[in-house]
């Protein structure tokens, strides 16, 4: 009894740290994107990344999941076949939008020169 429910964790952790690496591989660089977008002298796409990185940053990210997961299938009838597959993509972008701000602040407190 034991030994089974220990093999069940540490099936479950191992899949988390999945996540967790592929979240930071991937986040990483697409928060730097996003970071060079949010100071981009074009406001066009300075404001499309601000209503984008607002709105992620605005709900739960449950409600992603949800998104991430189901919203493909009901649209365009692609659905994603795999849950793992969906929570990497929806932490992807949620992270990306906090990493994003943190690069642009960084960013903005070094002054010129």
């Amino acid at each position: 009894m034991f030994w089974t429910v220990t093999q069940s964790l540490l099936t479950g952790l191992a899949t988390t740290f999945e996540i967790f690496i592929l979240t930071l591989i991937f986040a990483l660089p697409l928060g730097l994107v996003l970071a060079f977008g949010l100071l981009s002298k074009f406001k066009p796409l300075q404001r499309l990344v601000q209503i984008l990185v607002w709105i992620i940053r605005g709900t739960p990210l449950m409600l992603q999941l949800f998104v991430v997961l189901y919203v493909p299938g009901l649209l365009f009838a692609m659905p994603i076949s795999s849950r793992f597959t969906a929570a990497v993509i929806a932490f992807v972008i949620n992270y990306a939008a906090y990493f994003s701000e943190i690069y642009r602040g960084g960013i903005e407190s070094v002054s010129r020169g």
